[in-house]
């Protein structure tokens, strides 16, 4: 069960994913949240930018860590459209995310429940808490309809 918070948040995470929809990129938006406030947001942008490591969690991260003069985020919680990639998980590991909240599931490439599962992996030195499927249709959709569009 999903709390109304993670859905408020979520909602601001679809907002940035529609922007990078707009923007010809990969719908997927991310919003870094700390004690109530926002930190950092990200949209995809590798197309763009031309930086394979410009997914929206990434941008997010490092939005975050220039407002907080830090790399490591303790205490937060990222919100993403879109279960994360194996690169996105680790960042957020490194970072010390406290928290993770995606939408839609990654059939073929998410780490969290998809394929490799590895919030439940013992051998990192962080671990997170990970809630999926908030507003999982909202971000689903987006997506079909951006891949329907590019048909």
């Amino acid at each position: 069960m999903h709390d109304n918070e993670d859905e408020y948040w979520m909602r601001q995470a679809l907002a940035r994913a529609e922007e990078a929809a707009g923007a010809g990129e990969v719908p997927v938006g991310a919003v870094l949240v700390r004690d109530g406030a926002v930190l950092g947001t990200g949209t995809n942008a590798p197309v763009a930018s031309r930086d394979a490591t410009a997914h929206a969690e990434i941008r997010a991260l490092r939005d975050a860590g220039e407002r907080a003069d830090n790399y490591r985020l303790p205490g937060t919680t990222l919100y993403v459209t879109l279960e994360p990639c194996t690169m996105c998980f680790g960042a957020l590991i490194h970072a010390r995310v406290e928290r993770l909240v995606y939408g839609a599931a990654e059939p073929r490439a998410g780490v969290c429940e998809s394929r490799l599962r590895l919030p439940d992996e013992d051998f990192y030195n962080h671990r997170i808490q990970v809630n999926g499927a908030v507003l999982a249709d909202e971000a689903a959709e987006l997506l079909r309809s951006f891949f329907a569009r590019r048909r």
